[in-house]
């Protein structure tokens, strides 16, 4: 049963399934029950399990066969791309890599900044900006430029040296990041990410513009 937790149902289904994948309960090529066994064994309507089996069929996790069944797919393609929400120390150690970080500068700014008018805030918040280059296995691969509200950092500078931001927000547990949207552009040369990320003129960098959202919808990370 999974109706106890408060995120949206098809979120728990999806995390449910992932798991009961990843312990072998559910093998590589087996059949999953019918949607009718596995609704009523997990405690959701057939159209709550529907949107989570649509959305690990999209991961492929899963591949459906009109008439046949669901079957879990031996060979995901993506384990962790850009379709999942996940961190960036995640997606680092799922490419088999240790996470690292060797720069950091945080930054404490008022209400009058313009980026905290993206954020639901009082006129008392304010915003911290964190500049982090992230690393895979002691090669700068990301440059974060990450902006949160004060009230939703619990954390100091000194810890996020060793954990990702994601972890930090979620702390408290009163914030749980469920959602994001993002834009996403190819650039050349930039003065600022290139020479940190120690990458030269030649090699092209990818930019993320991407906006985290909590449960009740509101703009958690920037």
């Amino acid at each position: 049963m999974v109706k106890a937790d408060q995120r949206l149902l098809y979120l728990q289904v999806i995390e449910r399934l992932k798991k009961d994948i990843e312990r072998g309960v559910f093998q590589e090529n087996e059949r999953l029950p019918s949607e009718y066994e596995l609704a009523k064994a997990l405690g959701v309507s057939r159209a709550t399990l529907r949107e989570a089996l649509r959305i690990l069929e999209g991961e492929k996790l899963i591949v459906r066969k009109q008439g046949v069944g669901t079957f879990v797919n031996p060979k995901p393609l993506f384990t962790s791309g850009i379709e999942q929400l996940t961190s960036v120390s995640t997606m680092i150690r799922d490419a088999g890599m240790e996470p690292g970080t060797i720069f950091m500068d945080v930054s404490t700014t008022d209400a009058s900044d313009d980026n905290i008018s993206r954020f639901a805030h009082n006129e008392a918040d304010s915003l911290v900006t964190i500049k982090r280059v992230r690393t895979a296995d002691d090669e700068p691969v990301v440059y974060c430029i990450d902006s949160v509200l004060a009230k939703n950092m619990p954390v100091g500078s000194e810890e996020l040296l060793n954990i990702s931001i994601f972890d930090a927000i979620e702390r408290s547990g009163d914030i749980r990041i469920v959602q994001a949207v993002a834009h996403i552009e190819p650039v050349g040369y930039d003065d600022e990410a290139s020479s940190i990320l120690r990458c030269g003129v030649e090699v092209p960098l990818l930019v993320l513009l991407q906006e985290h959202y909590s449960e009740v919808g509101e703009l958690v990370l920037y």
